[in-house]
């Protein structure tokens, strides 16, 4: 398998989560390369609805992909702000763009230490190369 795209200014979960900031609190959700390149083609997205309450570490939507279903697990507690609607059309943006279009939610966090239980670049490249 070729080395998967980590890109230095996000942060990521030992679950395959991405996690950009775009505040202290404001976070946009997605997974990493990795993960949509274990999955195979992603032909459905479950997602949380907005204003719906995660906690770190529980599964909060599901991927479907032609090889199985994989839960997508929240990477902070906080409220949801947004979710991607054009994952419903087109689900597969999550195999082509997953840092870009293929974005799945945004979270408010429930504060600004959230990040700091989440890994950088280093810390994931060490836990998907194993």
């Amino acid at each position: 398998m070729a080395t998967a795209d980590i890109p230095e200014d996000l942060n990521y979960t030992a679950e395959h989560e991405w996690v950009r900031a775009d505040t202290e609190t404001m976070l946009r959700v997605g997974i990493t390369d990795f993960a949509q390149d274990a999955l195979g083609d992603i032909v459905f997205v479950t997602l949380p609805q907005p204003g719906a309450e995660i906690q770190a570490g529980e599964p909060c939507g599901e991927l479907e992909s032609t090889k199985s279903v994989s839960d997508v697990y929240a990477p902070v507690s906080g409220t949801v702000t947004a979710v991607n609607g054009a994952l419903d059309a087109n689900p597969e943006l999550v195999n082509s763009d997953p840092y870009g279009e293929g974005w799945m939610f945004e979270v408010e966090a429930s504060g600004p230490e959230a990040l700091d239980a989440l890994l950088d670049a280093a810390g994931y490249r060490a836990v998907s190369e194993k």
